[in-house]
């Protein structure tokens, strides 16, 4: 018996095959081998073809088919992990209108900030528990205005996995989860925003159908079936958007628990078990793939724009030529903690919301021509990047997350032992890191959702945990990181 998980991202599209008894692994593959591209038409749009994500998806499931040897008879559920916030439109044919606009597509930001004030930022922070700012719902206020003709022909918007979903199975279907992400879910009322869709003139039906993000949202239908080669009526049980199923993946269900990654951005995602949000709006807040208006769990999202990114700027510019990650985190640990005086502000990556949506640009302190070189530059980068997490992480503790433990993939900068180190001693934290990713967990949400799993504790029993890092030097890496902060407010 097993399960299938997909990850859509923006980069690539993965799919895992997962032993329901053991909770292994069997086979898992991506594609497009190179980064997927994104269409760019002006500044600061980004869009894509859901074909291709449809197009990738059948190549991975083709792969993963191949390397198994699993009869597809022997797929028992399906689940769905998805890059967040973008905005897919179809017609009555369920054919698509217009390119998605994805997560870091920034056009839609006026409209979202002319709907809070609108709507009134108390009204917002309180029901919405963030600004519309650059959500779906804006993207979609963007569509109305600027595609007059093409958005009267819409019938259901949708996020990336409400779509790849309906092309599996027919069914058009959303969830709390997926509505609160693109800031349509009113927390106090329990329902979609009638003052939101008011405002920006959506009538209620454009929104699918809402679904539980466990159990049963369709069967796949024979036209996909013979496409992907799998079985006709093989439930698709579990969707969410990418950062709540990380959490899931890493096991982290609960308030107080947390999950990491530090990829091309960097994310800290913790759960809290009240209603609550960020006053300056500084750190998002979703419904988490089980919270309910009963038992409230809300994902609280911290993104930092410019992680990995840097990292790898550092490598191509500052790095000697053809040197891997391994070795410049070698040169990295030549270094004391912190950097001897050095500092740098990771924020070149556009705009951070943690920043109240400043565009500080990446800035360097403290050089010494006579006594720095670039060591103290790569082993300051690495230090900047946690510390904008430390960052964020005091932000989330005031809204009342107490943040002891952290649960990472061992994987992008988590690889680091620079990295990890740090975090932990800068947060007090121990950290715990994991052999799992996004289509992993996405296979066991969909064990979860089809109740081969009595629930979490059974799906993530196996989760193998790879390594622990417990924290040191705690006085020291404050301190630097009091230097650091210093330098907020000079850009």
């Amino acid at each position: 018996m097993y399960l299938l998980g997909y990850d859509i991202g923006s980069s690539s599209v993965k799919a895992s095959l997962v032993d329901a008894e053991t909770g292994k692994c069997v086979a898992s593959d991506f594609f497009p081998k190179n980064e997927a591209p994104i269409i760019a038409k002006q500044q600061g749009w980004a869009e894509q073809d859901p074909a291709m994500w449809l197009g990738n998806l059948k190549l991975a499931t083709a792969s993963v088919l191949a390397l198994s040897g699993v009869s597809p008879r022997d797929i028992k559920a399906i689940g769905i992990s998805y890059q967040m916030h973008g905005l897919v439109c179809v017609d009555r044919d369920m054919n698509v209108l217009r390119p998605a606009i994805i997560w870091c597509d920034s056009r839609a930001v006026p409209y979202g900030q002319t709907a809070c004030q609108a709507l009134g930022v108390d009204y917002c922070l309180d029901h919405l528990l963030n600004s519309p700012g650059n959500f779906t719902a804006a993207k979609l206020a963007w569509v109305k205005e600027n595609e007059p003709d093409l958005y009267k022909r819409i019938w259901k918007v949708m996020l990336p996995g409400d779509y790849i979903a309906m092309r599996l199975t027919e069914s058009v279907c959303t969830t709390v989860s997926g509505l609160s992400e693109g800031i349509f879910w009113d927390f106090v009322k329990n329902e979609p925003s009638a003052p939101l869709l008011d405002y920006f003139g959506f009538d209620e039906t454009i929104l699918p159908q809402i679904r539980p993000t466990f159990g049963v949202q369709g069967t796949l239908c024979r036209k996909a079936a013979e496409s992907l080669g799998l079985a006709e009526g093989t439930p698709v049980t579990y969707r969410a958007g990418d950062q709540p199923n990380n959490a899931l993946s890493l096991n982290v269900f609960n308030p107080g628990e947390i999950a990491s990654t530090a990829g091309t951005s960097g994310v800290v995602y913790g759960v809290i078990g009240q209603i609550a949000h960020d006053p300056l709006s500084r750190v998002n807040c979703f419904a988490h793939v089980n919270h309910t208006a009963e038992d409230p769990r809300l994902g609280v999202l911290l993104c930092i724009n410019g992680t990995g990114c840097l990292n790898s700027w550092m490598r191509r510019n500052v790095a000697p030529d053809g040197i891997s990650y391994v070795e410049m985190n070698a040169l990295c640990a030549q270094v004391p903690i912190g950097s001897e005086g050095v500092s740098i502000l990771p924020f070149g990556n556009g705009a951070e919301r943690m920043l109240e949506n400043r565009e500080t640009g990446c800035s360097l302190h403290g050089v010494n021509f006579n006594t720095h070189d670039r060591r103290h530059l790569l082993r300051a980068a690495q230090e900047g990047i946690v510390f904008s997490f430390q960052y964020g992480i005091e932000i989330m503790e005031k809204m009342g997350l107490k943040v002891d433990r952290i649960h990472a993939g061992l994987a992008n900068m988590f690889q680091s032992q620079i990295f990890r180190e740090t975090l932990s001693g800068v947060s007090g934290a121990t950290i715990e890191l994991y052999n799992t990713d996004g289509s992993v967990g996405a296979a066991k949400g969909a064990g979860i959702g089809a109740g081969i799993y009595a629930g979490p504790r059974e799906a993530f029993a196996s989760l193998e945990r790879l390594a622990v890092i417990t924290p040191s030097h705690e006085e020291e890496y404050r301190e630097a990181y009091q230097r650091w902060k210093s330098h907020i407010n000079d850009n």
